[in-house]
C-alpha cells in the first residue's frame, strides 16, 4: 500500500495486535474521492441510501475502506469508501451506492477506542509492528469496522476495529 505511509511513528506498548481470519463480506459502498474535509458530504448521501433501504446500525455492520491516508496524499487523490454489509444486489440509485466485496483472508487487527479522525495505532501497525512481525501486506487497503455508529455515539465512546490484510 504505497499510499498508506507511516507518518507519526510512535511505539504503543499497550497495543495488542492479533492476526485473525476475516470472513469475505459483501457490502454496499459509496466511493469518496477528493478532499478529506468533504467525507461528511459523502457520508450524508450514504446515510440517505441506507435509511431508504432500512439498514439501521443494529441490523448490519458499517465499514470504511481506506485506499490512502489523507495526511500523505494530495487532497484530490484521497480515496475512501463508506460501506455497509449488504448481501443483496444494489440497485441503481441517485446516491451512487454500488456493490463491492471486502475479501476474506488473514489480517492484522486491533481495536481503537475514541475519535476516528486519526487512529494513532495505524502508525504503529504499519511501522514498527509490520517491520518486526515478518508479515507482508496483501494488495488490499486497510479497512475499519465501525463497531458502534450513529448520532447518539459520543466521540470518546466510539469503537473501531482496524484490519490490515496480510499475505
Amino acid at each position: 500500500m504505497e499510499k498508506y505511509k507511516t507518518l507519526n511513528y510512535a511505539v504503543k506498548s499497550n497495543m495488542e495486535i492479533k492476526i485473525v481470519t476475516f470472513t469475505e463480506t459483501p457490502v454496499a459502498a459509496l466511493e469518496h474521492i477528493g478532499p478529506h474535509q468533504r467525507v461528511y458530504d459523502t457520508t450524508r448521501k450514504f446515510l440517505e441510501w441506507r435509511k431508504a433501504n432500512g439498514l439501521s446500525p443494529g441490523s448490519c455492520k458499517t465499514f470504511g475502506i481506506h485506499y490512502s491516508d489523507h495526511r500523505s496524499v494530495p487532497p484530490q487523490e484521497y480515496r475512501f469508501d463508506i460501506c455497509v454489509s449488504y448481501a443483496k444486489e444494489v440497485k441503481p440509485n441517485s446516491q451512487g451506492v454500488v456493490s463491492k466485496l471486502i475479501p476474506g483472508g488473514r489480517c492484522a487487527t486491533f481495536r481503537h477506542h475514541g475519535s476516528r479522525e486519526h487512529i494513532e495505532g495505524m502508525d504503529f501497525l504499519y511501522g514498527k509492528w509490520l517491520a518486526d512481525s515478518g508479515e507482508e501486506l496483501r494488495d488490499y487497503p486497510p479497512f475499519f469496522h465501525y463497531v458502534n455508529v450513529g448520532p447518539d455515539v459520543a466521540e470518546h465512546e466510539m469503537i473501531t476495529d482496524v484490519y490490515a490484510p496480510l499475505k
